[in-house]
């Protein structure tokens, strides 16, 4: 048997299109067009590329972007002085202050300093809190994007058994109460959880989120389950070849026993540009009354 493949730029640019149409149509009825401010802190050059793409994409449905470039040495106060501007800019609809920052900077304050209603990433404790509840906060983008990606297989997921590896903040622990809203019995697992494959085979879905590079083999996975590879990993090159991009599942491994399941490229990345933009119309609308 061979998997299924998720084709998350497939399903990103589907999205787009909708968003562009309804971004269209709230520009003609209202004369609105919502404005995303993206806020990037040195020059760390993968930011640099998702920042960029992230521009360009919300470009690319007629939304307005903003963009703050500051150097390495911005204070944490001027930092925090630019957010509060932003705050209050009745123009701006989202912010989002590109992560990692340098390390003199408290990331925790700064998403902290984000208006919740304006919070487009899903990283503020009150929409963290209101997604937990599900009293309706804004949805961290990868966690989002990678339920989108499950349900546009269209298997009906209530009652079956998800497995997420990885408890971060950002992905991990969002998972667990988007898959449980969707009425799945959820186990959140991690490096050090015992037997560990063993859990895994359990799983009709199998979310993959722990940052190690093909950490989940092929005989980890339950024949026909759903994996959804979060992970992004650098593989250097062993001198005959360039350094490639890999996930945390041992893809040509896991094709061969799972349903489905999402590339590294290719799969979940796309998805998180999209729901990014779907977050900000979204904040936008609410913001507006519309």
């Amino acid at each position: 048997m061979s998997a299924k493949i998720i084709d998350g730029k497939a399903v990103a640019e589907s999205l787009q299109r909708e968003l562009a149409a309804q971004v269209a149509a709230l520009s003609r009825a209202r004369g609105i067009q919502p404005a995303l401010a993206v806020v990037l802190v040195g020059a760390d050059p993968a930011s640099e590329v998702y920042v960029g793409s992230k521009i360009r994409s919300t470009t690319k449905v007629g939304m307005h972007s903003v963009e703050h470039r500051l150097s390495a040495q911005t204070s944490q106060a001027e930092l925090l002085s630019l957010i509060d501007q932003l705050n209050g800019d009745p123009q701006i609809d989202g912010i989002l202050v590109q992560l990692p920052l340098p390390r003199h900077i408290d990331s925790t304050a700064v998403i902290e300093a984000i208006d919740p209603a304006k919070d487009v990433d899903g990283f503020h404790p009150i929409n963290v809190g209101r997604v937990a509840t599900g009293a309706g906060g804004i949805v961290p983008c990868t966690p989002l994007g990678s339920v989108l990606l499950i349900k546009s297989l269209d298997t009906p997921l209530v009652g079956l058994d998800a497995i997420i590896v990885g408890r971060s903040n950002i992905v991990g622990k969002p998972m667990v109460q988007l898959l449980l809203a969707e009425q799945c019995t959820v186990t959140i697992a991690h490096s050090r959880t015992r037997d560990l494959p063993g859990r895994c085979r359990q799983a009709d879905i199998l979310v993959a989120a722990v940052g190690r590079a093909q950490m989940i083999r092929g005989d980890w996975i339950k024949p026909g389950a759903i994996v959804i590879d979060v992970g992004i990993n650098r593989l250097s090159a062993d001198g005959h070849s360039k350094a490639r991009l890999v996930g945390d599942v041992a893809f040509e491994e896991a094709r061969q026993v799972a349903g489905a399941i999402t590339p590294v490229p290719g799969g979940v990345g796309p998805m998180t540009i999209a729901c990014l933009l779907q977050n900000t119309f979204n904040a936008a609308r609410k913001r507006r009354g519309v």
